[in-house]
Order: C-alpha cells, then sequence, then structure tokens
C-alpha cells in the first residue's frame, strides 16, 4: 500500500470510529464484542473439511434488479455484495481494501486516483479490463437507463451534468487508459471515495456481453457474467437464488463456502421455525427478518444478536399534494408518534427513537434529535396551524390520509399502532394499503402515495449519505417531492469545505432545515437482530447493515 492510500484510509478511519464503537468490529458470530477478526487464511485452518460448506439464508423478497446499475435495494445489494467485486471492498474490520485494484494512487490534491486492475477474469473466462468500470459508471449516469441511484456517481467530474443537464459522457471524469489503468478524477476531494468504490453502483460490468445483449442481467446463464467470490448459477423468480464458488476469483482461496441458497420467504414466523428446523442457518437481518412475537424469548434464551447499525426507518410524506403537502399537516404527524412505544411493544430489538434522519454514529446529538418523542401537545398546535391553512375547521374535515408501507409482520403492525396514534392524538382518519416490495417501490418513486413507510441503509460511512438523496427533489431516491433552496446550498458549501468540522456543521444545518420542513419523518435507529447456526462463523456484517460471506465458513 502506497503511502497516500495509507493516508487516506486514515482518513476514512477519523470518519468510521463512531461506527466502529457501535458496531463492536462487525463479527457477526458472537454479539458485537469488539473482538479481532481473523484474515481469510486463518480461516481456512479452521473450516471443517467434513463439514458441507453450503450456506441457506433468506432474502424475504425477489430482488428488483441485479443489474449494478439499476440496483435501488438492500436486497438487491445483498446478492451483487457476493457476486461482483469493486475497485475496492469493505474487509471485515469495515474498512476499504484494494480488490479489483491491486494498487492505487491518489494525487495530492485528492482528486485524482489512478487504479491498477490486478489480474482477474469474469465467471465466463474474459479480463476484467479498465472500460468494464468506465463502460458500467457511464451506462448508469446515461439519462435513459434511469438508474435511480446515478446520484452516487455525481462526485465524478462531470457525472452530474451527464445526468441532468444533457452534458457529454465523454466528459465524465472516469477514462481507461489501458487494459489495466483507470484514471478517474474528481469534482471534489472526496474523502470516503474508497468506501465509494466498493458500493453496487460502482461495480464493473462484462462490456463485451452487456454491448451485446442489453437484458444480459434478467436471469441466471452464460450471459450474467460476474467478477466476486460467487457465481449465481440458478435464479428462479420469486423462489430461490443460487450462488456457487467461483473458482476463477483471483482470491479463490479465501473463500470455503461451495453455495450459497437464497430463498425468497416473506413470513418471519415460516423463516425461524425453518432456522429452528434445521433448514436455514441463519434467520433475521440483514437479510430477513424475526417475528416481533419472538425476541422476548429469544432474548431470554440467550439466542438473539443485537448489533447498531447507521440506518434510519422513516415515514415519507408526499409534499406534492394532498394534505401532507402542508408543512404544519406533516409536522403534527411526526411529532404525534411515539416512538419509544413501538420499540418497547412491537420491533423489541434495542432500537433508538429517532427525531432526526442522520444516525447518532455519525451525529452523536441525534440520540436526542430535533424535536421530543410522542410530543402530543405540540403536534395538536401543528395541526390546527395546518387546518387553517387548508380551510378547515376541526380534524373531522380533513379527508382521511392512506398510510402504506410493503408487505411484512413488522411494518404491519407499526402502521396499526400509529394509525391508532393519529387517531387517538390528532382524531386523523387513517387508512392502511400495503404491496409486495417491488411494486411498493415503483408507487413510492412515482409518489403514488400520501404516507409511505421506507428505511435507509448507509451506503458509506458519512451524513452526506443521508442527506444527498433529498437534495433535488427529481432525485432517485428522494420520494417526497420536496426541495429546498437553503437545502441544497449547504450541501454544496459541504462539498468543497476541507475542514472536517465546518463541513460537519454544514451537513448538520442542512439536516435543521430538513427536520423544518419535515418531508420525512424519522421513526427509530435501525439495530439488526438475528440467530445463527452455532457453527456458522466470519459471516460479515458491516457498521452499515450490509453482509458479505466472502470469509464465511462452517467449523
Amino acid at each position: 500500500m502506497n503511502k497516500k492510500l495509507s493516508f487516506f484510509f486514515s482518513m476514512l478511519l477519523v470518519l468510521s470510529m463512531f461506527l466502529a464503537a457501535c458496531s463492536g468490529g462487525g463479527k457477526s458470530n458472537e454479539p458485537a464484542s469488539g473482538g479481532e477478526k481473523t484474515d481469510g487464511n486463518e480461516n481456512a485452518s479452521e473450516a471443517n473439511p467434513d463439514v458441507p460448506q453450503n450456506l441457506r439464508v433468506n432474502i424475504n423478497t425477489e430482488p428488483p434488479s441485479l443489474h449494478p446499475g439499476l440496483a435501488k435495494d438492500a436486497t438487491s445489494g445483498t446478492v451483487l455484495r457476493q457476486t461482483f467485486e469493486g475497485l475496492t471492498r469493505i474487509n471485515q474490520d469495515g474498512k476499504p481494501e484494494e480488490a479489483a485494484a491491486e494498487k492505487i494512487a491518489v494525487s495530492d490534491d485528492q482528486t485524482v486516483y489512478t487504479f491498477t486492475l490486478r489480474d482477474a477474469t469474469w465467471s465466463n473466462g474474459d479480463p476484467v479490463i479498465a472500460k468494464d468500470f468506465e463502460y458500467a459508471w457511464k451506462w448508469a449516469l446515461d439519462p435513459k437507463n434511469q438508474s435511480e441511484y446515478a446520484y452516487q456517481l455525481y462526485y465524478l467530474k462531470g457525472g452530474e451534468d451527464a445526468n441532468l443537464n444533457g452534458g457529454s459522457l465523454d466528459d465524465v471524469g472516469v477514462v481507461a487508459k489501458d487494459d489495466k489503468t483507470l484514471e478517474v478524477t474528481l469534482a471534489n476531494p472526496t474523502p470516503y471515495f474508497l468506501e465509494l468504490t466498493a458500493f453496487y453502483t460502482y461495480l464493473p460490468v462484462n462490456s463485451k456481453i452487456a454491448e451485446a445483449n442489453p437484458e444480459w442481467a434478467n436471469d441466471a446463464g452464460d450471459n450474467y457474467t460476474s467478477n466476486g467470490p460467487f457465481v449465481m448459477t440458478e435464479w428462479s423468480h420469486s423462489d430461490k437464488i443460487l450462488l456457487e464458488k467461483n473458482d476463477t476469483y483471483w482470491d479463490a482461496d479465501t473463500v470455503k463456502l461451495e453455495t450459497i441458497e437464497m430463498i425468497m420467504i416473506n413470513d418471519p414466523n415460516t423463516e425461524l421455525s425453518m432456522f429452528d428446523n434445521g433448514e436455514l442457518d441463519w434467520a433475521g437481518a440483514p437479510t430477513g427478518a424475526l417475528p416481533t412475537d419472538a425476541m422476548q424469548a429469544l432474548k431470554d434464551d440467550g439466542r438473539l444478536i443485537t448489533q447498531p447499525i447507521a440506518g434510519v426507518y422513516n415515514y415519507k410524506f408526499n409534499t406534492t399534494e394532498g394534505p401532507t403537502a402542508n408543512v404544519n399537516i406533516r409536522k403534527a404527524l411526526a411529532h404525534a408518534i411515539n416512538r419509544q412505544e413501538l420499540i418497547d411493544n412491537i420491533t423489541q430489538g434495542a432500537q433508538l427513537p429517532a427525531m432526526g434522519i442522520v444516525p447518532p454514529s455519525m451525529f452523536p446529538e441525534n440520540e436526542k434529535g430535533h424535536f421530543p418523542d410522542n410530543d402530543v401537545e405540540t403536534a395538536k398546535e401543528f395541526l390546527q396551524k395546518g387546518l387553517e391553512e387548508l380551510g378547515f375547521k376541526d380534524p373531522s374535515e380533513l379527508p382521511a390520509i392512506v398510510l402504506s408501507y410493503n408487505t411484512s409482520e413488522a411494518h404491519q403492525k407499526i402502521a396499526q399502532a400509529i394509525q391508532d396514534m393519529w387517531k387517538k392524538n390528532l382524531g386523523i382518519e387513517v387508512t392502511l394499503d400495503n404491496q409486495e416490495w417491488a411494486v411498493y417501490l415503483d408507487k413510492v418513486h412515482a409518489l403514488d402515495y400520501q404516507v409511505a413507510r421506507m428505511g435507509w441503509l448507509g451506503d458509506f460511512n458519512d451524513a452526506i449519505n443521508f442527506l444527498e438523496m433529498y437534495r433535488d427533489a427529481a432525485g432517485g431516491n428522494n420520494d417526497t417531492g420536496w426541495e429546498s433552496k437553503e437545502f441544497q446550498d449547504l450541501l454544496a458549501k459541504s462539498a468543497t469545505e476541507g475542514d472536517h468540522e465546518a463541513r460537519q456543521q454544514l451537513l448538520k444545518d442542512a439536516e435543521k432545515v430538513f427536520m423544518e420542513d419535515m418531508p420525512v419523518a424519522p421513526i427509530y435507529f435501525y439495530t439488526n437482530n438475528w440467530v445463527q447456526a452455532d457453527n456458522l462463523k466470519d459471516v460479515a456484517v458491516s457498521g452499515l447493515g450490509d453482509v458479505q460471506y466472502k470469509w464465511a465458513y462452517f467449523e
């Protein structure tokens, strides 16, 4: 590792200190203990050759897309992290390390990165070349491809202009200098860029395959080529995905699992029952869910593993029409929720009430947030203002508000509880509406809702990741229709602010503007809760809530 890269990683370590403290280093085979990790070679000596290295997990639902440029959710990301590999990979200690790139050089002004690729092949034998990265990134930025995560590539010089303003893709700051050399130029210094290059929007695509067949990512088969530790050999839609060890992977000696079977069961009770019956090796987060009614018993049995993660569960408001277009109605609804009651009686996973959208691991003051939990009297004051502005005398004149959620036992229970809170505390009628995940995502993205449940897990360890999606009303993951010039200006200033503390304050000021307008009502900050087979070791669950099986094995 050269000195510039080592310095850069040290900057990332500073940014991730709070998160590492929360997650205990992310070891998954025991509660967050902060224990020291073992590397892949040490794992090799511990894997039991007499034990089948076949992992069985539940991923709840069909992934909406397994194209890196179109993936937009945690389920798709879970599969892609096993089958693909970016220039960097987040290691077991939560830090970025060289992956598809074997050498990384950074310019003195920290805006030009030169990645030298290692010798590696796609699962069909094609060499992984720099053009595959340039192709994939520019494909996602091309507005005709409608990548909802294209904004993650705005860190590239010319990226935003190409995606939003008709700028030329030729001017985007990613160039394959030759087969082994990728030069990346950023719009501004970005201290977490080497975390971003591990994220799925930055994954490469086999340009030779993709140019010949635009539908290459729709099914398993010869066209679905990948470059990660595992290959997808079966995709039975809405049923299961089968991954097998990629014997041509450059670091194949580290990989001990032979197969990963990912079933799609959207019933926590069935998932836990299958685990108890030996049909699954893992039940619960981050890929599945545990039944809320079983949480206390699992705690009492000492089986439940709980890990704080950088993520927020929230209710988004459609700010473009209906009662939720009124800021005081939104504030009334947000203030009239008893978050601690939801945690104590429903989720039971040691979550933290959220009265902000940036996790406390990034903004410690958000342990308290921007307003009190369950502040019913203030909620009634906001409601009265909102009713007057809308021309209503009392809540009975307000049309019933539709609260939408994707199919899930926990989401349903939370929605029913909040429905009761809004009726009891504010006199507002609420009707509930739910859909399966893929349909639900489309409806939310199309603003075809009034209030909608959504969650956000950090893609990288920086507060900007929880704020930038709301910068533009038309942004890929905004889904509220809200936009603020003051908010936009603060984010723009933060992008060029070199002083860490000054930048943090700009981001905190931006969150304050956001919470004042309340396009989103935060509910709680996530924890991951799960049970796992006793002999399953070194599944890497990060402080951001994602999971990798590259190092996993059965002893």
